[in-house]
């Protein structure tokens, strides 16, 4: 009988671990949304450089 109750706790705490994941998942989800949409809606932005993209020096070996 005592290892069936262990049994169901752990399976309860499995339950609410997955539920908890679930919902960070469901919010990451929704914020990522969120930046895409401000990011179709934001205007055009101004490069904030007046060089080119070009770096001055070679890279290093």
């Amino acid at each position: 009988m005592f290892a069936y109750e262990i049994h169901q706790m752990r399976s309860a705490e499995l339950r609410r671990q997955a539920d908890q994941e679930r919902l960070a998942r469901e919010a990451l989800r929704g914020r990522r949304a969120g930046r895409r949409r401000a990011g179709r809606e934001a205007p055009v932005a101004e490069s904030h450089s007046q060089g080119s993209r070009r770096h001055r020096f070679t890279r290093a070996a």
